[in-house]
């Protein structure tokens, strides 16, 4: 399962000198920056922790991104891509407690080589898919580097 789901996915590891707490804002400040909005936030693991009473809860977190005219554009053509947005972007500690940043791949290469006629997403929706994609990467850097 973790192998299916890894295929979807981009991850990358944060640089041990970085806390969570500079990934978060590293992220956030990365996303202003490119005008993508935070527009959701789920601290995951403070509701584990209540309900558990696990003080030791590894923590994750997930940030909800959106540039909203590209949300647009994608819901005219595939109103489907609604349960994909907005954008997620998990900052969390594995069992380890080592930190890391992740989100579902918006990379839609894959779809230059599908039999499919109806996989074309147009000229104009391949760049927006792209700049997001884009963005997002920028964003998960920021977090694992602590580069503001």
């Amino acid at each position: 399962m973790r192998d299916m789901i890894g295929i979807m996915a981009d991850k990358m590891p944060v640089s041990e000198d970085v806390s969570f707490e500079d990934a978060v804002d590293a992220m956030k400040l990365r996303a202003n920056e490119i005008n993508f909005k935070m527009v959701g936030h789920s601290p995951l693991w403070l509701d584990v922790r209540a309900m558990t009473g696990d003080m030791n809860t590894p923590r994750v977190e997930i940030f909800h991104f959106c540039d909203a005219m590209v949300a647009r554009r994608v819901l005219d053509h595939v109103p489907e891509f609604a349960v994909f947005l907005p954008c997620r972007v998990a900052l969390l500690e594995d069992a380890d407690r080592k930190l890391w940043v992740m989100t579902l791949d918006w990379d839609v290469s894959w779809m230059d080589f599908a039999q499919n006629p109806n996989n074309d997403l147009g000229d104009k929706l391949r760049a927006d898919a792209k700049r997001i994609r884009d963005g997002i990467r920028y964003i998960m850097q920021g977090a694992a580097t602590g580069d503001f």
